[in-house]
């Protein structure tokens, strides 16, 4: 296998990116590629757009807590779960942008 971009943290993201991508593709989407060399799998297309940087992704924006479980958390008097669950609010300057999987904007 070729390495990863710089970009993708991960061969987990990298194998997330990538079958995302083969699904737009199998429901019609069309390939990022300039010139397939011949007629692949969804798959293979879909993994060679992500080594060639085709698509555009982000991490998206961070979850929100359950308001429900602070409340439990604060009734029980577990100190140590509702910081973790405050400290996973998002910041006052906003979320970030939604992710999207493909340039071409199938979903």
């Amino acid at each position: 296998m070729q390495p990863i971009p710089e970009k993708i943290d991960s061969k987990f993201r990298f194998v997330l990116l990538a079958a995302q991508r083969a699904e737009q593709l199998m429901r019609g989407g069309r390939s990022q590629l300039e010139d397939p060399a011949r007629p692949e799998k969804p798959t293979h297309l879909a993994m060679e757009e992500v080594l060639q940087e085709r698509l555009t992704w982000d991490y998206g924006p961070r979850p929100t807590p359950d308001p429900e479980l602070l409340r439990e958390a604060a009734a029980t008097g577990d100190d140590e779960a509702s910081t973790e669950i405050a400290a996973e609010e998002p910041a006052a300057d906003g979320d970030a942008p939604a992710p999207e999987a493909a340039a071409d904007g199938d979903a």
